[in-house]
């Protein structure tokens, strides 16, 4: 069956980094579209950032721009979000996802990672 696993969040001070992975396994998931959510406490999920299947169409949300980049390595099946300039804000649960169609839509996404929690303290 089709799996997502995320690695790599953990607690960082304010202004710090973190690389956050989504290996993937199961049958033609390389071709689908890839896409990062984050939810933190009380607050909806929101689209963070995704990527086609080529890598040539990138989105990343207004409030991640110039400090968050996303990449994805199709031979190792992983999606990358590297994570600079953290602030308190960017505390959340963060998932990967996967779908067929590029959407920002999550209730469109067919496959869901369990999340790997970030927080960042001032």
């Amino acid at each position: 069956q089709v799996q997502l696993a995320e690695s790599g969040g953990g607690l960082v001070q304010a202004g710090g980094s973190l690389r956050l992975s989504c290996a993937a396994s199961g049958r033609i998931l390389s071709n689908y579209a890839r896409a990062w959510f984050r939810q933190a406490p009380g607050k909806e999920r929101e689209i963070v950032a995704t990527i086609s299947w080529r890598g040539s169409m990138k989105y990343l949300a207004d409030s991640v721009k110039g400090r968050f980049t996303i990449s994805r390595d199709n031979a190792k099946n992983t999606v990358y979000l590297q994570m600079n300039s953290l602030t308190p804000e960017d505390t959340a649960v963060y998932s990967c996802a996967a779908d067929r169609t590029l959407t920002v839509r999550s209730d469109d996404y067919d496959y869901w990672g369990q999340g790997t929690q970030v927080t960042v303290s001032s």
